[in-house]
Parts: structure tokens; C-alpha cells; sequence
């Protein structure tokens, strides 16, 4: 467990050896999601067969980490991601981090590494959700329609509630802008079937980051499930490449 802002975030930290010196990649899940799912583990699994240690945690609200998800919001869940990288700054084993964000996950790593610069080696974006924010603008959120100008005190989405902070902050998010200030490496994977973000997100990504390369896939859905094993390696070479892994 990793103290956190709303309470302690549970994590699985992946170390290739007792002895092992070297960096550290995050990966962070999107909406509803938690650290167990696709396709953070398989990459976790192949990282770490490539000799690369990873941290997967749940953002609070999800998984098995405190805190409401009601609650949850993007910033909060940047606080979160900073929460662990405070956690990793202590461990003396550490050296060099990276990011790797998929959905909701993608906002909260390009504006973290937005905010961290240099202190961040390499960033992995799988179709991040920069959506969220037009609609948050429309009063939309998976299928369910709301006021934007008057958002619900909650609004149920599946098994969740979703609280009325989490529209109003991605209304106003900055996320290019935020995001842009990162000048390190960044890969950017996104599938042309996606329906819950469309690829054209990430192709704004590209545009606004100064050391980017897009890989877009033709039949690739948002949980990247249909050429995963090709991402997958895809991702694994491109951090293991700029890590000097």
C-alpha cells in the first residue's frame, strides 16, 4: 500500500530481481478500471521479462484502494500519480522513472509528465481519453446525457456513481497544454475502431508533443484487445529502448 491523499492506494510493484537497480516504468488504468486488467498486465508481465521493473496501482475509488469513487476526479487522481512518485523517490533501487497511461490513465500520465518534465525518462499513451473534457462540455458521459451548465450530484454509469466534481474539472482541464510541456520521448498508440475515444485524440497528442511517434491500429478497439500482443511488444521495446533496458 502507498499512502495517498485519499487514503492508502493499493499497488503491485514488479522488481526482475532482489538485487535490481535500474527504472521504473508506472502504468496507470483508466475509468473504472483497476491495475489488474488489461492491457497494463500484460505489458507489466513482458516488462518485466525484459528486465524492467513496473508499478501498477488503483487510483482512488477503484480496485482495491480507499477512497469513493464518487469522489474520484482527474486531479485527484493526479494527486495519486504523484503520491507515487514520491513513494518511488524513496526507494534507494530506483533509478529513472517512465509513464504509461491507457484511457482515463493517458490524461492523468501526459499531465503528469507535463508537470514532472526531466524527471520523467519516457511516456507511453494508449488511447488517452482527452475526450473527457468536449464531453463533459456536451453533457455526455459513456451513454448517459446530462446538463452540463447543471451536472447531477451523481450520475450512475454502470456499478459507479460519478460525482458532479468530475464534470466541472473536465470542463476546464488543460489538458494539451499541460501535457505539451513534456519534451521527452512519446509513444502513442491508438485503434481506429475505437468508439469511446476517437483516434483523433491522439493525433492531437502527436501535433502538440515535440519527440512523439503516433502508431495508429486499423481494427484496434479502446482496450487495445484485438492486436495486443503486437502493442504489447511494440510498447515493451520502445520504453526498453529509451530506458537503456
Amino acid at each position: 500500500m502507498i499512502h495517498g491523499k485519499k487514503g492508502n492506494l493499493s499497488a503491485i510493484l514488479q522488481r526482475p530481481s532482489s538485487d535490481y537497480r535500474g527504472p521504473v516504468v508506472v502504468l496507470m488504468h483508466g475509468f473504472m478500471a483497476n491495475k489488474k486488467l488489461e492491457p497494463l498486465k500484460s505489458i507489466a508481465r513482458e516488462l518485466d521479462k525484459r528486465g524492467i521493473a513496473s508499478l501498477r496501482f488503483d487510483f482512488d475509488g477503484h480496485g482495491k484502494s480507499q477512497g469513493r469513487f464518487q469522489d474520484m476526479t482527474v486531479l485527484t487522481e493526479l494527486e495519486d500519480a504523484r503520491d507515487v512518485i514520491h513513494y518511488l523517490h524513496s526507494l534507494d533501487w530506483v533509478e529513472g522513472i517512465a509513464l504509461l497511461g491507457h484511457s482515463q490513465g493517458g490524461v492523468v500520465a501526459g499531465m503528469l509528465a507535463g508537470e514532472l518534465k526531466d524527471g520523467i525518462r519516457a511516456l507511453v499513451l494508449l488511447a488517452p481519453a482527452a475526450v473527457l473534457t468536449d464531453d463533459a462540455l456536451n453533457g455526455r458521459l459513456m451513454w448517459r446525457h446530462y446538463d452540463p451548465a447543471n451536472p447531477p450530484e451523481t450520475l450512475q454509469v454502470f456499478f459507479h456513481r460519478v460525482g458532479r466534481d468530475y464534470f466541472k474539472v473536465a470542463q476546464t482541464l488543460p489538458i494539451y497544454e499541460r501535457s505539451s510541456l513534456y519534451e521527452g520521448p512519446v509513444l502513442l498508440v491508438h485503434g481506429k475502431k475505437d468508439r469511446i475515444v476517437p483516434y483523433s485524440y491522439s493525433e492531437k497528442y502527436d501535433r502538440v508533443y515535440s519527440d512523439s511517434e503516433l502508431h495508429l491500429f486499423e481494427k484496434e478497439n479502446h482496450f487495445l484487445s484485438k492486436c495486443r500482443k503486437e502493442i504489447v511488444a511494440l510498447v515493451v521495446d520502445f520504453l526498453g529502448g529509451h530506458l537503456g533496458v
